[in-house]
């Protein structure tokens, strides 16, 4: 992976992110380097699962695989937010 790709990578999970924090109601809290560490690892999930079901390259944009992204961050910050509540 070259360094554009690693940069990319952290502004398309940064973007991920926010969006999945956003997607799950209520107040989370967890801070936003957490929610930057969910979307860039959602992010990397998110495009693994989108590639085991054959919809990661599509022509156009890859609406399926962002839709996926999403929900792996929203769960990973509703799973990081009942972890941090619970101490």
């Amino acid at each position: 992976m070259e360094i554009s790709g690693i940069i990319s990578a952290i502004v398309i999970g940064i973007i991920i992110g926010v969006l999945g924090r956003l997607v799950v109601p209520g107040r989370q809290h967890i801070g936003i380097l957490w929610t930057i560490v969910v979307g860039i690892v959602a992010a990397f999930i998110g495009a693994g699962i989108a590639s085991a079901f054959g919809v990661a390259d599509t022509k156009g944009p890859d609406w399926i695989e962002w839709f996926i992204q999403i929900a792996v961050a929203a769960v990973g910050v509703a799973a990081l937010d009942r972890v941090k509540v619970r101490r």
